[in-house]
């Protein structure tokens, strides 16, 4: 073998600039070149004399070669390593990428064929390329040291441009000067110091990265990283931004009471809030900020003191990263079905609710009447004219006293439905009778509010100031509590029916409540803002805890009935699940309607609850809340209600569940009622 045609490593990094190609196998010279071109050397001298001429008529130019099959032009392959594909071809189409063979096999496949040795891959075009014998002369001239082609003379003899004829002088008469005859003192004393800091080691060469001789045939590329001798650079984590509630004016929500002031002294240190939000009138009047050294100071003792390693990235699957939901058939039962319609109503149904014991279910129309209706059969029962829209009804939770609370504009009647035995009305027409009209002195509500007897469907009217939204019983059935979204001062208001008295929620509303609610077992009142959802004890009279929705604005509001887990309902079509033992954000965020939310709701014995809204769907999902409370609750999407029509841009504007069965009640704006069954 020749020293001449051994191919080292400069040499083929030369070779890779002059093709684009690259080889395949790194034994195309070591093998192919040994065996082939050492045999025929001679022939190969003689056919390139002969060929000479023939070569020289041949054109160089771009125009005579193949166009490339791929046309992405100068990009990086290493943007298409991600893809499926290495490019598109000249019609627009995606050339996937052909499946590699290890080293092990290619090795093999390359030991049967007696041709492996001039085939080389061309990786912008992902196929293999057979060599032609010009284009192996060209290699071998080059591993030689010459020009590729044969007819270029490297000692052609000098043509002189210049003409000479006639010419007395040369193009310059000065005479040579005296430094293009004598070495260069000042580039020989420069040499001497270069060859100094070398030996002595104040210059080093950069070495040339030596391949290992042996690798790990079934080692992991991903897990061999090279090991740089320098410290990365980690950049340090970047401060929290500051937002609303460093505004030298933020909103009223963001401005904690006096109360969460004082409360915030009773906590630790480390979770006491570290800024307190103040409004100012101007930025003239904002004081210098007290802890500016502090803080700078503790920071950089974090860039300081902090450490920061630099962890490898794991390759995870991204699907292994959900978690696997159960299966539908064994969260049966849940209701999937359209069992029954009540029709009856001439306008939208804007509140349902369903009697204690499941039998009956009770609606209020847009169209100013309030209809009972019998569950099973669907039929009509009886009927109240109120004159106005009803905005909402809500029946006594006690089997006992059958009688419903209806909201009509400004007043709240409190109906007697006629259901139970003698005893039961008998007790209930005492409950609903005033012998003369009464309005309740207490703390100065004279003014606000009247208690009054209705001769017409002879009941309870209670006349507020202002437009009632919604009515919520107690769970006692002697307690019921309104709403006016209207006023801040007198929005929430308390009745207790056996002593026809009325009371003012005695707390500070921070805006304006849209939904109220009674926890299902303990003497705790949910009132639910635009932004926010308090809970307030009121035995004891202080707040409890401040839900943080971050929603742009609550619609509804459902508590568990184990009374640890709340649900939100939004105008955005977005809910949130709380768990009140845990945190005081949103456990569980779920985006599911496009539209409004009008209402939420749990089931009192199954694991359910449901959520309906303007774009004429309702959602019910498996919410299982577990006694351990080491264990999360786990919440399972599980069907979408389908059924209603809007009318007016309005969907479904309630939805109830049966107190005994896992059965659904939606009402819509097309004036129907739906049941759902399992």
């Amino acid at each position: 073998m020749t020293p001449s045609l051994t191919m080292g490593h400069q040499e083929s990094q030369n070779l890779d600039n002059i093709n684009p190609l690259e080889t395949r196998d790194e034994d195309f010279v070591e093998r192919g070149e040994n065996d082939a071109l050492n045999d025929n050397n001679d022939q190969d001298e003689h056919s390139e004399r002969s060929q000479s001429q023939q070569a020289i008529d041949e054109s160089d130019s771009s125009e005579d070669e193949v166009a490339p099959r791929n046309t992405i032009g100068d990009v990086p392959l290493e943007w298409y390593k991600d893809e499926k594909h290495i490019g598109y071809d000249f019609a627009g189409r995606k050339i996937t990428k052909k499946e590699r063979r290890d080293k092990l096999d290619s090795f093999l496949a390359s030991a049967d064929d007696s041709k492996s040795w001039h085939k080389i891959y061309d990786e912008y075009n992902d196929e293999e390329v057979e060599l032609t014998k010009e284009e192996i002369k060209h290699i071998r001239r080059l591993l030689k040291g010459k020009a590729p082609h044969a007819e270029f003379d490297p000692y052609a003899p000098y043509v002189d441009w210049f003409k000479w004829d006639d010419a007395k002088h040369p193009l310059s008469n000065a005479p040579e000067p005296k430094r293009r005859f004598i070495p260069s003192k000042w580039e020989s004393k420069k040499v001497v110091e270069y060859v100094r800091a070398i030996r002595k080691g104040l210059i080093k060469f950069d070495q040339p990265k030596e391949e290992p001789r042996f690798y790990s045939l079934w080692g992991d590329d991903s897990s061999s990283a090279d090991i740089t001798k320098h410290l990365a650079y980690i950049p340090p984590p970047k401060p929290k931004l500051p937002g609303h509630e460093e505004s030298y004016n933020p909103s009223l929500e963001y401005i904690p009471t006096q109360e969460e002031i004082n409360s915030y002294q009773l906590m630790y240190e480390e979770d006491r809030p570290k800024f307190i939000p103040k409004r100012f009138t101007s930025f003239r009047s904002i004081p210098a900020y007290e802890n500016a050294v502090k803080d700078s100071f503790e920071r950089c003792l974090d860039l300081y003191l902090c450490p920061r390693v630099r962890k490898k990235r794991i390759n995870i699957d991204p699907e292994s990263l959900k978690p696997k939901l159960p299966n539908k058939k064994d969260l049966r039962p849940y209701p999937f079905a359209c069992y029954l319609e009540y029709k009856g109503h001439q306008s939208a149904v804007l509140s349902i609710s369903v009697e204690p014991s499941g039998q009956w279910i009770a609606s209020g129309s847009k169209d100013g009447t309030v209809r009972i209706w019998e569950v099973e059969s669907g039929r009509c029962l009886r009927v109240w004219e109120i004159g106005e829209a009803v905005q909402h009804v809500a029946w006594n939770p006690l089997p006992a006293r059958p009688i419903l609370a209806v909201s009509a504009g400004a007043d709240v009647l409190i109906l007697n439905t006629g259901f139970g035995n003698e005893e039961e009305q008998k007790e209930i027409k005492n409950l609903l009778h005033i012998g003369t009209p009464t309005s309740d002195d207490s703390d100065d509500m004279s003014s606000y509010l009247s208690w009054l007897q209705d001769e017409q469907h002879d009941c309870i009217r209670l006349r507020h100031y202002r437009t009632v939204s919604s009515v919520v019983w107690h769970r006692k059935g002697d307690y019921l509590s309104t709403l006016m979204p209207a006023d801040i001062l007198l929005a929430v208001l308390i009745h207790q029916l056996s002593k026809r008295l009325t009371q003012r929620l005695p707390f500070k509303l921070h805006g304006l409540p849209v939904s109220l609610a009674f926890h299902p077992t303990r003497s705790i009142f949910f009132v639910a803002t635009k932004k926010n959802v308090r809970v307030y004890d009121m035995l004891k009279q202080k707040l409890i805890k401040k839900l943080e929705t971050q929603l742009r604005e609550v619609s509804s509001i459902a508590v568990h009935p184990a009374g640890d887990n709340v649900i939100v309902g939004s105008k955005e079509g977005k809910l949130r699940w709380f768990d009140m033992d845990l945190s005081s954000k949103p456990y569980q965020n779920l985006d599911c309607h496009r539209k409004d939310i009008t209402n939420v709701a749990f089931h009192r014995s199954y694991p359910l609850f449901a959520s309906c809204s303007d774009d004429d769907t309702a959602y019910v999902f498996h919410g299982m809340v577990y006694a351990d409370l080491n264990e999360n609750p786990r919440i399972v999407p599980l069907e979408i209600l389908r059924g209603h029509t809007s009318s007016d841009g309005r969907g479904v504007l309630d939805c109830t569940f049966h107190p005994r069965q896992p059965w659904l009640f939606t009402a819509g704006a097309d004036s129907t009622i739906k049941l759902y069954c399992h």
